[in-house]
């Protein structure tokens, strides 16, 4: 019927009060944010890769094959359903019946035994290098053939598990699941299937998969059924990590910012510890005495909240944790900042050499490869900046100076590091693991982010861009971001069926300098007598 509540997979691991808005019949008209750019350039890149995989499938799986996204889009589900029960062996694009609130397609069914299993194409890494990873080849991507791979483990993605139990269930409801209790994904590299076991107690509280989904779905059926027959709301707003690239954030904005809501300062479970205790907005924790109140919270956090509270009611971006402030400094340094195009590859390496003379100009280097990723010319690039880099390293060392080396949040930076060096291992000039592995280990190698955790309360976040035009430092281009640079990317290699354009490679360059530059900019504003004109924690 019309108002039925049908949910996809999605809605297991979506806020509640998004569930509730995307149902309420009053929320229709309201206006949304506009889907940010990358998000809408990774769900393009998703679609080609599935089309492209599909492709690959119908090659090497025909003739026991059919292509359900062939049939007009009403007609479908009874296709699969059809094909199913004829016992075909593979269903590209299947689209199972809506049921039980439940709507859904699935990407590949493969038969096993008198039943199906749901199998998933995904544009992300799904295993690490290790052991022990279940896998089947493309040509036959069922269990029967599937074999321990020694080279592989598997990489840890709930959304695409949770997605599996919700495709099963469906599955269940038709009396055409396998027995099996198995789901497969083929990843972002394309090269195989990896299958994982629904049923293993491997979730919080000895859960499966499938139990985990079942108790994840009830919830949001309720959530969503209340919203759309006007029942009492289910879940209130409340600002969490996802608020950022939702499209419902401007609505509960409005009303965070009405109430001045506590999650305002503290996302997260440590909103949801506040609330219990009484804690409802900010003025409520600015005012809170953090010796003086039991939370679930520990002291030294509590206090911490506090300070935030007190320092977003001042519209203050960053307040001293110290009164000295401190940050490791050497002879000779260089700023690091890598770009990469989601989980293809790096295809940049910048850096920005400043301090004593090592006999090179001082500035701004790029080491890129303007082919499309994934290319063995990545090999080439990384490969280049490595020898520019341990050469600075080795110099400095000759002349009896220091040197250290900075980034801005290592996470990303230490990945493509060791993935660049297992990747092209043996390639012209490319380290060893173990060489890359004992850098980033040393204290030569700084992650300024974490310099700026341990000196600075942040109100508004901690990224670069809010840091940086603290210390003084602004962008160039008025719409850099790392999601804007993969669009630009696109079109800097000709992703996009056009020729690669020199203006939007010349554009990531002046990005990634300034980047950079940022990071440099914030290190000597840290180290400067400037800093002392940022309020410290005891003036609050």
């Amino acid at each position: 019927m019309e108002d039925e509540v049908l949910l996809d997979a999605g809605v297991v691991t979506r806020c509640r009060r998004r569930v509730h808005l995307e149902h309420d019949p009053a929320m229709r008209d309201a206006p949304r944010a506009p889907l940010d750019l990358g998000i809408e350039q990774r769900i393009a890149d998703a679609t080609a890769h599935r089309a492209d995989v599909a492709r690959v499938l119908g090659e090497l799986l025909a003739p026991d094959w059919i292509d359900v996204l062939a049939a007009d889009v009403d007609d479908r589900v009874e296709v699969t359903l059809a094909a199913m029960r004829a016992g075909v062996g593979h269903l590209s694009g299947a689209h199972l019946p809506p049921v039980d609130g439940k709507r859904g397609s699935a990407e590949l069914l493969v038969r096993d035994g008198a039943g199906y299993l749901p199998v998933l194409v995904v544009r992300h890494k799904i295993s690490d290098p290790g052991m022990g990873a279940r896998l089947s080849p493309l040509e036959r991507p069922v269990p029967a053939a599937s074999y321990v791979d020694q080279r592989r483990k598997v990489r840890a993605q709930p959304r695409d598990l949770l997605r599996l139990a919700h495709l099963t269930r469906m599955l269940d409801a038709v009396g055409m699941s396998s027995s099996a209790g198995l789901g497969g994904v083929i990843g972002v590299d394309g090269d195989a299937v990896l299958w994982h076991d629904l049923t293993l107690p491997n979730w919080p509280g000895g859960r499966s998969a499938l139990d985990e989904y079942d108790a994840r779905f009830a919830d949001r059926f309720a959530v969503a059924t209340a919203a759309a027959t006007g029942d009492e709301p289910q879940a209130q707003p409340s600002r969490v990590n996802e608020c950022k690239g939702c499209p419902w954030w401007p609505v509960c904005e409005r009303e965070l910012t009405a109430d001045r809501d506590v999650s305002l300062v503290v996302r997260g479970e440590d909103a949801v510890a506040l609330r219990e205790v009484g804690v409802r907005t900010v003025d409520d924790l600015a005012g809170l005495d953090p010796l003086a109140v039991e939370t679930p919270l520990a002291a030294p956090r509590l206090a911490d909240l506090v300070l935030l509270a007190k320092a977003w009611r001042l519209e203050l971006p960053l307040v001293r944790r110290v009164r000295s402030v401190s940050v490791p400094r050497a002879d000779v340094e260089v700023d690091v900042d890598m770009e990469s195009y989601a989980d293809a590859g790096a295809y940049l390496w910048g850096s920005w050499l400043s301090g004593a003379d090592v006999g090179q100009e001082p500035g701004y280097r790029a080491f890129a490869s303007w082919e499309p990723l994934p290319d063995d010319d990545e090999a080439r690039s990384f490969a280049e900046f490595w020898a520019w880099f341990t050469g600075v390293r080795r110099e400095a060392r000759r002349r009896g100076l220091t040197f250290r080396a900075y980034c801005y949040n290592e996470l990303a930076e230490n990945r493509w590091l060791l993935a660049s060096a297992q990747r092209f291992a043996g390639k012209p000039g490319v380290p060893p693991v173990s060489e890359v592995r004992r850098f980033i280990r040393s204290d030569q190698w700084v992650d300024l982010f974490a310099s700026v955790r341990e000196n600075f309360l942040c109100p508004n976040g901690k990224g670069l861009k809010v840091i940086a035009p603290c210390a003084g430092f602004h962008w160039r281009d008025p719409e850099a971001s790392g999601e804007n640079s993969m669009r630009w990317y696109r079109d800097a290699v000709g992703l996009t069926g056009a020729d690669p354009d020199p203006g939007q490679r010349d554009r990531i360059l002046r990005y990634n300098e300034d980047d950079v530059r940022a990071t440099w900019t914030i290190r000597r504003w840290m180290t400067s007598e400037a800093v002392h004109d940022i309020p410290f924690a005891a003036e609050l």
